[in-house]
C-alpha cells in the first residue's frame, strides 16, 4: 500500500479556498496522479484540500471521502518576539539551538511543547492514524504494523503542511519538532509513504518521495513560498 500525504495547494486563507496560482498546481497535480492511477482519495473538511482534491476526483472520476481528523492542527505558541504562532513556525535556531535534543517518544516534554495540548493532540492523532490505516488492512501493534489484508492499493489524503508534517512525524518514529524545523511541504506536494512488506506479517512505514514537485515543473509553475517565514529563492 502506497499513502500520498499531499498538502493543498496554494492557499488563500482569507477565503477558505485556493489562490489562481493554486487553481493551476491543482490541476497539474491531478494529471499526475491520474497518470499512476489511486483507489482512494481523502481530503480534510478545510475549504483549501476540498479545492485541490476535487480536480483529482473529477479527472479520475471518482468520489473523494472527508476525514475531519486530518485538518489543520491549530497548536499556538506564544514566542517572546513574536507573540503567537503556530508550533511549527518556531524557529529552527530556537530548536536545534536553545532546546535539548528530543526523541519520537519525548518531544511533548520540553518547552515550549510539554503543554497539554500537544500530548492531547498527538494521542488524537495516533488513534485516528490507526483506525484509518486498520480501515485499510494494516494494524498496529508496537512499532510496526500487523498485515490484516496486504494490497496494492494508492491513497491520495489531501490536508496541510503543519498536520502533514506531525502525521509524517508518527509514521516514521521522528521528533515533530525536529520534523517541524526541518522539511517544508510546498503547496501541492506529494509525500509518498509505502508500507515496506519484507514478510507476510508486518509492514513498517517507509518515506519513498518527501515533497515532490516535479508536477509543477512539468508544468511549467513556480513552487510557492507558503509557509516559509524566511528566505525563499
Amino acid at each position: 500500500m502506497r499513502i500520498y500525504i499531499i498538502r493543498h495547494a496554494d492557499p488563500d486563507y482569507a477565503n477558505r479556498t485556493i489562490t489562481p496560482e493554486g487553481h493551476l498546481e491543482a490541476k497539474a497535480l491531478s494529471k499526475r496522479l491520474a497518470s499512476q492511477g489511486l483507489d482512494f482519495i481523502y481530503s480534510s473538511p478545510l475549504g483549501r484540500a476540498i479545492h485541490t482534491a476535487q480536480y483529482t476526483a473529477r479527472l479520475l472520476e471518482m468520489d473523494y471521502q472527508i476525514e475531519d481528523w486530518t485538518k489543520e492542527a491549530s497548536l499556538m505558541i506564544e514566542e517572546p518576539s513574536k507573540g503567537k504562532i503556530s508550533a511549527w513556525d518556531l524557529d529552527g535556531e530556537i530548536i536545534r539551538g536553545e532546546m535539548p535534543a528530543t526523541t519520537y517518544e519525548n518531544w511533548f516534554h520540553q518547552p515550549p511543547f510539554d503543554g497539554p495540548m500537544f500530548r492531547e493532540y498527538f494521542d488524537i492523532l495516533v488513534k485516528q492514524s490507526d483506525r484509518f490505516l486498520a480501515s485499510h488492512g494494516y494494524v498496529r501493534e508496537g512499532r510496526r504494523y500487523r498485515i490484516v489484508e496486504t494490497n496494492q492499493h494508492q491513497i491520495a489524503l489531501f490536508c496541510h503542511g503543519g498536520f502533514g508534517l506531525i502525521w509524517i512525524s508518527h509514521l516514521l518514529e521522528l521528533p515533530v519538532p525536529i520534523v517541524w524545523s526541518s522539511f517544508f511541504l510546498a503547496p501541492s506536494s506529494v509525500t509518498t509513504i509505502l508500507f515496506d512488506e519484507r514478510s507476510n506479517q508486518w509492514a513498517t512505514p517507509r518515506c519513498i518521495g518527501l515533497a515532490d514537485v516535479s508536477h509543477l515543473y512539468q508544468a511549467g509553475l513556480d513552487v510557492q513560498p507558503s509557509g516559509i517565514k524566511a528566505n525563499f529563492y
